[in-house]
């Protein structure tokens, strides 16, 4: 699998301009009186903008392009639909930007996208967010809004019935650093069963088959693809996470965007979050029936196929979506990948960027 992701520490942009005068003579009438007039450098520094983000002198406009990543899970419910019911063009293209979109596995495959420049917007957990804007010093990405909250499991066989049966078990996350792989290594950790526990990050679509073979005994897994494990494979839910927060409450996903991007094209960030808003919107306000058709047809679209209607039907029901971050949580958040080895102390005051975010009436 691959290493955690620390992200890349971006230096500041300074832009300098020197204008330096060229010595002139000038020949007053009767040739006798010259003036020397010297130039003086100027140096101008741009002040870096609100987001944290090096400033431009550029009035900032709409993309041209809005390249955007998200994952095929339950927890992106806001992600699928907005693109499915064609809520995001309605929002991108008046202003002329066009859309293109990547599907990711787990987060910190979608950081190194958005670290690289390959992406400037993106559906993600909050652990590899956190990560990589300590990781860069504060300058990488900003939260410009919520998605989902819950959806997360440690889903075990039959045989294990209590955390006393958990030593000497392999168990399953969908990638090194990812949100769901940190909660796991916390909860051991905390427990004391980190020394008697097997991790073993696998790609959600791989672990149904290490399942299946008593390869592993379990997973830590967003949904739906714990309550595939319950459903088909005879797995039950031995932890739900939202168990472990005050008042059941924690982030699974946040929409992120990268400093660039947005002190570039604030306009464009806008209409990004008011498409995500308007999908929760529909999400909050639709029947279970619905809601469940527009999930499946976005993953159908996506993968050429999805599960079934009774592990859609049960994720939905794991799941809430709200546009609000939950930012009251990253301090937490930021203690448990610590703890754990992945990833930095500091402070995410900054991290949330929530101009945009609409207040709920």
């Amino acid at each position: 699998m691959s290493p955690p992701d620390t992200g890349r520490n971006t230096a500041r942009k300074r832009i300098t301009a020197q204008a330096a005068g060229s010595n002139h003579r000038v020949r007053l009438v009767g040739g006798v009186l010259v003036a020397l007039l010297a130039g003086t450098a100027v140096l101008t520094t741009v002040v870096p903008s609100p987001t944290g983000a090096t400033g431009s002198t550029a009035e900032p406009s709409a993309a041209a392009t809005l390249r955007l990543g998200y994952f095929a899970n339950v927890t992106h419910a806001p992600a699928l639909v907005a693109e499915s019911r064609s809520l995001l063009r309605q929002e991108l293209e008046p202003a002329g930007t066009a859309l293109e979109t990547q599907v990711f596995n787990a987060g910190p495959s979608a950081i190194e996208a958005l670290n690289s420049g390959a992406l400037d917007a993106a559906y993600i957990g909050p652990s590899p967010a956190l990560n990589s804007y300590l990781a860069s010093g504060g300058s990488s990405l900003r939260i410009v809004a919520g998605v989902a909250e819950g959806g997360a499991s440690l889903v075990v066989s039959a045989q294990i019935t209590e955390l006393a049966d958990l030593p000497g078990t392999e168990l399953a996350t969908p990638q090194y650093g990812g949100t769901q792989d940190v909660a796991l290594r916390h909860f051991l950790a905390e427990r004391e069963l980190d020394g008697s526990v097997t991790v073993t990050p696998s790609s959600n679509g791989t672990v149904p088959q290490l399942f299946a073979r008593g390869a592993i005994d379990g997973a830590w897994l967003p949904e739906p693809h714990a309550s595939l494990l319950v459903q088909e494979y005879g797995a039950h839910r031995l932890v739900d996470e939202a168990e472990l927060w005050p008042e059941g409450r924690f982030p699974t996903t946040v929409l992120v965007a990268t400093q660039d991007f947005i002190a570039a094209h604030p306009h464009t960030v806008e209409a990004l979050v008011r498409a995500n808003a308007q999908a929760i919107d529909w999400l909050e306000s639709a029947s279970d029936t619905e809601r469940l058709d527009a999930v499946q047809q976005a993953l159908v679209d996506i993968n050429g196929s999805s599960l079934s209607d009774e592990v859609i039907a049960s994720a939905l029901q794991e799941v809430s979506f709200s546009q609000q971050p939950l930012s009251g949580t990253f301090g937490e958040l930021v203690e448990h990948a610590a703890g754990v080895g992945i990833g930095d102390t500091g402070d995410v005051s900054g991290l949330v960027d929530d101009r945009w975010i609409r207040e709920r009436p």
